[in-house]
Order: structure tokens, then C-alpha cells, then sequence
């Protein structure tokens, strides 16, 4: 019992003070290749601490429903944190079937989030809404297909055995389908987590925005939940894409570990440079998008079924 409290602890630690600096690391880098000095790899913590210390303003056309959306994707998130193995740090929480609860979980945080933006009566929100709604489709579907790969290489439907450190799949065995479902999963990451060219978080323009458009009416400490629960969700599809990208396990805990802390500078590295050298599409081309990344995931399948 004290064991699996202290794993829990642990994972919560992990994901609450790595989120923040993992997406710090994103506008770092976009500010460098613009040429420009950019904001602090800490900032997003400065902007957390200044919304936790603000109050929450409630309009009163809104119900239960608008106050129980940050709660509950933030809780949400943090529990399909407790299902994602870090590195060497095994997940508290394995079972077989587990990647069910990770995606159900991520589609209720999302479902509450929808209804809270429809709960509001604002016109923009309810666009924002139905657009999420809409791709979230796509992006979920692709995310099952990926899962379906993954446990057709690992023998096994369990997120800690295909991803985890006792992982038995490599590059050498698996390399076509596992490159696909990475590529796959690369889409999937920016498109459920709202960034270019998928949605610009940075955005203030509404009739394009596609997240940022549901929590125009939220503020203070619900604000704060909302942009947490994002940098975690961010973090948790980051951590289970590194160890596909880089599977190596030398024996070693630090330097297994600094592989992992590597890969995932690395991969905020890498959208960063996605973010500097696109532009956000046009809403009717993401779908186009979303449609690629489960074309790549269905062929990975493919490649994965051929080989069993």
C-alpha cells in the first residue's frame, strides 16, 4: 500500500512540475529561430502562479456544469498520468486493457469541456465546441488504431507492455510499422493538444480558434486548471510517443532516465520547429491532415499484422 502511494505521489510529482517547463521549452525555441530573445523556459509557471492567485468570476446564465470542467479535466488527466510508465518508473496503475481507460478518460476531460463551452450561450464557444467535437473524432480514431499496432508488436493490450521498460519491440524488428505509428502519433499529439498547424494557441482570433475559443469565459483558478490539464494532456501523449522513438534500455538508471529527459526536450524541440516553419491550415484542410495520420496508422497496422 505505502508502495503504490508513493508511485502514485511520484507519477503526480513527475507530471505536475514537468508539464509547465515542457511546454517553456516550445516558445523558447520558436523565439530562437525567429531571432528574437523569447520568454523564459519558466514562464509557463509565472503564468500558473498568477492564475492560481486570481479569482473566478461566474456569469449567472451558467450551470454546475460550466464550474465542474476544470476540475474534472484536470482530475482526468491526472489520472491517465497514473497509467503512463515514465522511463524507468513503472505505471501505478496496469491492467490489462488500461489503454481503454487512457482514451475514455482523455474523452470525458474533452466531453466536459465541450459541454462547458455550450453551457456559456456564447455563439463562439459553441463554434469552438462543434469544431473540437468534429476532429476530435478523427484524432481518436487514429489514437485506437495506434494502440491496436503498438499491441499487435508487444503481444499485449496493456500500456505498461508496450511502451514501458520491459518493452519487447525495436526498431530492428518492427521499424516500418513503428516509424508509421510514430509519425501517427506525432499528428495525434498536435492535434489533440491545439498547435500548429492544427490550431495556434497563440491566436486571439476567434472565428479561427479551436480550444482556446472554449475558455474565453473562464478565468482565475479555472483558468488555471484548464491550461494545467492542457500542459499535462501534452506531457502524457509526449511521454508515451519518446519511448516508441527511442525503445533503448542500457541497464543503467541515470542513463536511462536521461534518455528519457532527452527525448522529450527533443520532441518539444521538434514542435517547436513544426510551429516556426508552418502555418495553421485552414479548418477545412485539418480534417485532410487528420485523415493522413490515420492513413499512416492503418499501414502501420498493416505492416504490424504482416509481421506477426
Amino acid at each position: 500500500m505505502i508502495s503504490l502511494t508513493f508511485y502514485i505521489l511520484l507519477h503526480w510529482l513527475i507530471v505536475l512540475a514537468g508539464a509547465p517547463l515542457f511546454l517553456g521549452v516550445i516558445p523558447r525555441v520558436k523565439a530562437v529561430i525567429s531571432g528574437r530573445r523569447g520568454p523564459s523556459v519558466f514562464q509557463p509557471y509565472y503564468d500558473l502562479a498568477r492564475l492560481f492567485q486570481k479569482k473566478t468570476v461566474y456569469s449567472r446564465t451558467t450551470t454546475w456544469l460550466f464550474r465542474a470542467a476544470p476540475i474534472v479535466a484536470l482530475a482526468s488527466v491526472l489520472m491517465v498520468s497514473l497509467v503512463v510508465p515514465f522511463c524507468v518508473f513503472k505505471a501505478p496503475i496496469q491492467f490489462t486493457g488500461d489503454i481503454l481507460l487512457v482514451a475514455y478518460l482523455l474523452a470525458l476531460a474533452r466531453f466536459f469541456m465541450i459541454i462547458a463551452a455550450l453551457d456559456t450561450g456564447y455563439s463562439m464557444e459553441g463554434m469552438g465546441a462543434s469544431r473540437e467535437a468534429f476532429f476530435s473524432c478523427l484524432s481518436e480514431l487514429t489514437l485506437f488504431m495506434n494502440f491496436i499496432t503498438l499491441a499487435l508488436l508487444a503481444h499485449n493490450i496493456s500500456l505498461s507492455r508496450m511502451i514501458g521498460a520491459d518493452i519487447p519491440v525495436s526498431w530492428q524488428m518492427a521499424g516500418p510499422a513503428l516509424l508509421m505509428a510514430a509519425g501517427s502519433l506525432f499528428v495525434v499529439l498536435l492535434a489533440e493538444n491545439c498547435r500548429l498547424p492544427v490550431d495556434d494557441p497563440d491566436t486571439h482570433l476567434e472565428l479561427t480558434m479551436i480550444h482556446e475559443v472554449m475558455i474565453l469565459e473562464h478565468g482565475g483558478v479555472d483558468l488555471a486548471y484548464m491550461h494545467y490539464a492542457a500542459g499535462i494532456k501534452m506531457f502524457i501523449f509526449a511521454a508515451i510517443l519518446v519511448p516508441i522513438l527511442l525503445p533503448w534500455q542500457t541497464g543503467n538508471v541515470l542513463q536511462n532516465w536521461a534518455i528519457f529527459c532527452g527525448g522529450m526536450m527533443g520532441l518539444a524541440l521538434l514542435v517547436g520547429v513544426v510551429e516556426s516553419t508552418m502555418a495553421r491550415f485552414r479548418l477545412n484542410r485539418v480534417k485532410h491532415f487528420l485523415l493522413i495520420s490515420f492513413a499512416l496508422a492503418f499501414f502501420g497496422f498493416i505492416v504490424a499484422l504482416w509481421r506477426i
